[in-house]
């Protein structure tokens, strides 16, 4: 194969990634197949680097099955994720931590932190990265026959570049997941896959005949060969295991890939299994490979004991084959290598060194930053391969890179299950354990010198094991137990602890309750416009808001926390947890006043809800008492709100809410003195006060008028009980009209009493007075006497009429038996009592319109609903200015009649109102009414089961009045099917 064509064939299949990623781009590939857990699985087979293809066959030819060590470590990561992935997880995707070195900066309160893990990586990749290269290399070296193949190493490093800046460095954001790049490295996992099985059956059937004919020939010609390949004792097995276990997820590519890129935890926990599967299968077909090169007598001196597999066949079907294998595996470990060190290197090393402070467009100069760094790692990769790896064969440089990783097992394994280390503790163990990795294999590597390792005393028998062997015990050794000691030995500062809260498995978390300067969301993007300028401010802090669900104008303290919280989150994902932690300090600090903080106890409880299916034994019975008691509070039927001691309310149950008609959703977390009216300064009057007691207050809720009763209790606080007040709101309103009522019929019966004797008392004199008056009338014909005895008369008979309303009222209706109770037509009624009107009509120019249909019958005493209409309508002309009109509408409602007498009047007071219906309460002058019309109207509405209440002004109308009556059709099913609020 000419070296134009391997060109064109790798050329060929780069193309086919750029295709597959454009179909993705352009929503040709419907999107549930994009985010499929199986997609997710395949992508994470970019574990399987070029070291599948062709380290593994090297492995497998020196040290037989061992070479299945780097396919089981990473299956036992991962069979272990419930404990050890999905705790990263969920750190990576609360705080947006889009790497290694953002996990342990977070973890550790410390920029440097991150400097240095980045500095490990990069240290730790090379080597890796130049073994994908050198693959390259030497398969162009193999297929072509050429001494020069690193311009077309160069050649394939500058196109994956490429695709990688196209398609992985278009988010700002580095915790952004990257479906397009995904489902490409997801294509390039199967494509491997496919062609390392298509090569194993190859072996089996084309070079062997079957199963059979294997076996046959390992007993046989095969015998000599496996005889001369040197067995791992098991310590060297072990410690090869623990690397691959380790670079599974601590490689800076596999870390990213596992954690940012994740949809969810069940789909890592799928993964769980999956992937140990997909490992399976990679391996199955190396042992067959390497037998059938070796069968076919292929010229490992030559090809070189990692290219055996191009000896298979010299078909070029087959060599492309091996070659596309191998491409797959090389190029998607270098896209993503070169997408996630270029990351850490942005965030803690450029934005360290450099701050992002007025940068005209942030998000611009971040994005061509990363392009420019992604570049930078594929060619440093391509220059150590040139330098150093063409002197190394593969196993050499893969070791190198995993021991170099691994030295930051310890530090991750802290950061879960150890809330006692500190940084110090981390950086010593650190940087003695990687010390000694330079020293024992990074300056061979280099310099081609042998390492001379100091073993400790009692070690002496590990002198003739292999070098790679002994610095990897030797330096993770001294690590682990620099790592304790120091951490033991040294102060963890309040920082620290705080985030080993937030990170450990098992602890509960317990951050402070504490104010922030900043008032609202709004004010948010004031404080940050200076440092990340007006747009990128406003975006950010929008975006967290979208995501929390609050209004801009949001100003509880809690929301404001959460708010906080968020927005260093999202900044984490922009520029790393360092910078993005010392921006939020600096521009929105809280507040520290006299008062010791407190604990947040909503932070803590949600912390509760989410770890709640992992509790067990004791724990979970103790959690599920405080569940139990959380639910009696909040479905207590009483009113009740608790406040911590900084007045910040804590709760808020559904009686509250139901009562005062705010969700406690948006009211937990404020201070008491910021809720809405009324109920911040009623419970100011309480609390300002010292009052344990208030007794059926007046307070106006939407609903109406209520009158609450509250009462308070303080709750000390000690050294293990968190203190506060408990106000319990209970609502007396029915209690208070009940009372009302009592006092008024109390009232009422007391005036008919009064009314009953004064009607008496007055009658007789009357009576006589008017008999004398009639008979002035027949004993003188002079004019003026007349006149007069006409005046005495209807000054008699006015005040007969009150004398007859006094009586109507004090008895009631009581004599009305129902005997003249009859069907009437409504129509009539009103016709009747607009004849009467209009005999005695004053002289007003008002019109009436009798709007009754005459279908509306009702059960009732004609003359007494006369009556009734009469006093109405009067009321209504007297109201009405002059050429004012009153208008009479009836409506069938449920098992009644409706009727309304509205005028155009200007209206009734509020306060006289909801008094009409007592006894000598009018609106008119004095001598122009008696306040008993209302009253008798009330009365005999009543008498016949109805209601009746006043509405002044009308809804639809600016003034006016409109007396509202419901009549039932038959006395006996006399019920309104809407009660009125009130019927007096």
């Amino acid at each position: 194969m000419s070296a134009a064509q391997l060109f064109l064939l790798g050329i060929g299949y780069l193309s086919l990634l750029f295709l597959a990623a454009l179909a993705v781009e352009r929503g040709w590939v419907p999107i549930r197949l994009v985010r499929h857990p199986a997609v997710y699985t395949l992508a994470l087979g970019v574990y399987a680097s070029a070291w599948a293809i062709y380290g593994s066959l090297e492995l497998a030819s020196q040290a037989g099955y061992g070479y299945l060590a780097y396919y089981l470590g990473p299956a036992g990561a991962f069979l272990l994720a419930s404990v050890l992935l999905v705790p990263i997880q969920r750190l990576t995707r609360t705080y947006q931590l889009s790497s290694l070195a953002d996990l342990f900066a977070f973890r550790f309160r410390s920029r440097w932190v991150g400097t240095l893990i980045t500095l490990v990586s990069l240290l730790a990749v090379l080597p890796l990265l130049a073994l994908q290269i050198q693959t390259l290399g030497d398969v162009t070296r193999v297929l072509t026959g050429t001494a020069s193949p690193a311009l077309m190493a160069l050649a394939f490093s500058a196109v994956i570049a490429l695709f990688a800046i196209l398609f992985g460095a278009r988010h700002t954001r580095l915790h952004a997941r990257h479906d397009t790049l995904l489902a490409v490295i997801a294509l390039e996992s199967l494509i491997k896959l496919l062609a390392l099985l298509a090569l194993g059956a190859f072996a089996l059937f084309a070079i062997f005949e079957g199963p059979a004919s294997v076996q046959a020939w390992l007993a046989g010609p095969g015998a000599a060969i496996q005889a001369e390949v040197t067995r791992l004792d098991p310590g060297q097995w072990r410690t090869l295991l623990l690397l691959f276990f380790a670079a599974a997820f601590l490689m800076p590519h596999l870390f990213h890939m596992a954690f940012a890129e994740t949809l969810s935890r069940r789909t890592l926990q799928q993964a769980s299994w999956s992937l140990p599967l997909y490992l399976l299968l990679l391996a199955l077909p190396v042992p067959l490979i390497l037998w059938g090169a070796q069968r076919v007598g292929a010229d490992s001196a030559a090809l070189g004991a990692a290219y055996l597999a191009y000896g298979l066949s010299e078909s070029p079907w087959i060599q492309g084959l091996v070659f596309i294998a191998g491409l797959a595996a090389a190029s998607g470990t270098l896209i993503l290598i070169a997408l996630a060190l270029s990351g850490m290197m942005l965030n803690h090393w450029v934005l360290v060194a450099h701050s992002p402070i007025h940068q005209p467009d942030l998000y611009h100069w971040l994005r061509w930053l990363r392009r420019a760094l992604i570049a930078a790692v594929i060619f440093g990769g391509w220059l150590f391969y040139r330098i150093v790896g063409i002197h190394h064969d593969l196993m050499t440089l893969g070791i190198v890179a995993f021991v170099g990783m691994a030295q930051c097992l310890p530090g991750i394994l802290a950061v879960l299950y150890w809330p006692g280390a500190n940084r110090k503790g981390m950086l010593s163990g650190l940087v003695v354990g990687v010390a000694i990795w330079l020293l024992g294999m990074w300056l061979p590597l280099l310099t081609g010198m042998t390492p001379r390792i100091l073993l400790p005393p009692g070690l002496e028998l590990l002198a003739n094991e292999p070098d790679w062997y002994v610095v990897t015990l030797v330096s993770l050794a001294t690590n682990i137990l620099t790592f304790i000691l120091v951490s033991l030995l040294t102060r963890t500062s309040e920082g620290e602890r705080a985030a080993a809260e937030a990170c450990s498995v098992d602890a509960v978390i317990r951050p402070k309750r504490l104010p922030l300067d900043a008032r609202n969301g709004a004010e948010f993007i004031q404080r940050l416009a200076p440092v990340l300028g007006e747009e990128v401010a406003r975006r950010e802090v929008e975006r967290a808001l979208e995501a929390l669900r609050i209004s801009p104008q949001e100003g509880r303290p809690y929301a404001l926390r959460r708010l906080r919280d968020r927005l260093q989150a999202n900044l984490s994902g922009l520029m790393g947890p360092s910078v993005a932690q010392d921006i939020v300090d600096s521009y929105l600090p809280y507040r520290r006043g006299a008062q010791e903080p407190t604990d947040d106890i909503h932070f803590v409880e949600s912390r509760l809800e989410a770890y709640r299916s992992r509790l067990t034994g004791l724990a979970r019975e103790l959690d599920g008492l405080r569940r139990y008691h959380r639910r009696i509070l909040t479905r207590l039927p009483v009113g009740l709100c608790a406040f911590g001691v900084d007045d910040e309310l804590l709760m808020w149950n559904d009686a509250l809410a139901e009562l005062s008609g705010i969700d406690g959703a948006s009211v937990v977390g404020s201070r008491r003195t910021d809720l809405p009216a009324p109920w911040g300064e009623l419970l100011g009057r309480m609390f300002d006060e010292r009052q344990d007691h208030l007794y059926k207050q007046e307070v106006r809720l939407d609903g109406g008028v209520r009158y609450l009763s509250l009462r308070r209790a303080e709750l000390q606080a000690d050294d293990a009980v968190r203190g506060g007040t408990v106000v319990l709101v209970e609502d007396h309103s029915e209690m208070k009209w009940l009372e009302e009522e009592l006092v008024h019929a109390a009232r009422l019966a007391s005036i008919g009493q009064l009314a009953a004797g004064v009607a008496h008392e007055i009658g007789n004199p009357i009576t006589g007075i008017s008999s004398l008056a009639q008979n002035l009338r027949y004993d003188t014909d002079d004019p003026q006497l007349l006149e007069t005895a006409e005046q005495i008369q209807q000054l008699t008979d006015r005040v007969s009429r009150i004398v007859s309303s006094l009586v109507g009222f004090a008895h009631g209706g009581r004599h009305v038996q129902g005997q003249a109770f009859a069907t009437l037509a409504l129509r009539e009624v009103v016709e009747d009592a607009l004849h009467l009107i209009h005999l005695a009509r004053s002289g007003q120019d008002v019109t009436y319109r009798n709007l009754c249909p005459g279908g509306c019958h009702i059960e009732g005493d004609a003359q007494r609903l006369v009556q009734v209409f009469v006093n109405l309508l009067n009321n209504a002309r007297d109201a009405s200015p002059d050429g004012g009109e009153v208008l009479i509408e009836a409506s069938r409602e449920g098992n009644g009649v409706c009727v309304t007498v509205t005028d155009e009047g200007q209206g009734i007071d509020a306060s006289i109102r909801d008094h009409l219906f007592e006894p000598f309460t009018t609106t008119k002058a004095p001598g122009e009414g008696t306040g008993l019309g209302l009253p008798l109207v009330y009365s005999i509405i009543a008498e016949h089961h109805g209601q009746i209440h006043i509405e002044s002004p009308p809804p639809e109308r600016e003034r006016g009045t409109r007396i509202l009556m419901w009549l039932p059709t038959n006395r006996e099913d006399g019920k309104h099917p809407h009660e009125p609020d009130s019927d007096r």
